[in-house]
């Protein structure tokens, strides 16, 4: 797909005289509008329960909700955790974090319950409220968590949900000109459904349009990108 969404933003620049964006500047710009999309479905998501809520969805092909998961459900992962100085470092490719369990040694898998650090200390001051193995809790600090009670140090798995990987369109020089060669070992594509390409092309335009200051290519992608959220609406 990113090859066609390439094509379809140089062919816009070129047929318009915008001008032209280099293959690095290509890539920044598509790694953005792939994020811009990407957290945009959370927020469709939220949306349709909402309609949901208030018996406006639809069923069947027309459960918009249920596309949204699946394409959120295609970004989830686990992974187990290992703990070092006290803490557990979180998978470096975490968006958002589903759940964190914690298996016994006879196999028993319980909840890990998120709290506050004001909750914990709290929980801590007393022996009736402190965290067990059957109950216990963790509390999150960037990109590490702390797991009570403190003698659990093995069997913590993250379910997460990860961000796409940053797509490359690669390229072998012919003739002093950029072709396109997917068989590059950093080659890339968008992770994307293809029914998100004119939502890319449309955002790409807007990154490129602001990089060579012409305003007609980001109001033209902002126009783009204002038909697909009709549609879906």
């Amino acid at each position: 797909m990113i090859n066609s969404v390439r094509n379809t933003v140089l062919s816009v620049l070129n047929k318009n005289n915008y001008g032209y964006i280099s293959p690095n500047d290509f890539n920044l710009f598509a790694k953005q509008a792939q994020l811009d999309v990407f957290e945009n479905y959370f927020y469709r998501y939220n949306f349709q329960i909402q309609k949901e809520n208030g018996r406006q969805s639809g069923t069947g092909y027309a459960d918009i909700k249920k596309q949204y998961e699946e394409v959120i459900d295609s970004f989830s992962k686990i992974s187990t955790l290992t703990k070092v100085s006290g803490t557990f470092s979180l998978p470096t490719d975490y968006y958002t974090i589903v759940r964190i369990i914690q298996t016994n040694g006879v196999g028993k898998m319980v909840e890990v319950e998120k709290v506050s650090l004001a909750r914990a200390q709290q929980l801590l001051m007393s022996n009736l409220t402190q965290p067990i193995d059957i109950f216990p809790a963790y509390v999150q600090s960037e990109n590490k968590i702390t797991v009570y009670p403190d003698t659990i140090s093995t069997g913590v798995s993250c379910y997460y949900v990860r961000y796409p990987e940053d797509p490359k369109w690669t390229y072998t020089l012919v003739s002093g000109e950029p072709l396109f060669n997917q068989g590059a070992v950093d080659y890339q594509d968008f992770e994307l459904p293809s029914t998100d390409e004119p939502t890319l092309i449309a955002k790409i335009l807007q990154y490129a349009g602001m990089s060579i200051r012409e305003i007609e290519a980001v109001q033209f992608g902002n126009q783009e990108e204002e038909k697909e959220i009709v549609i879906e609406k």
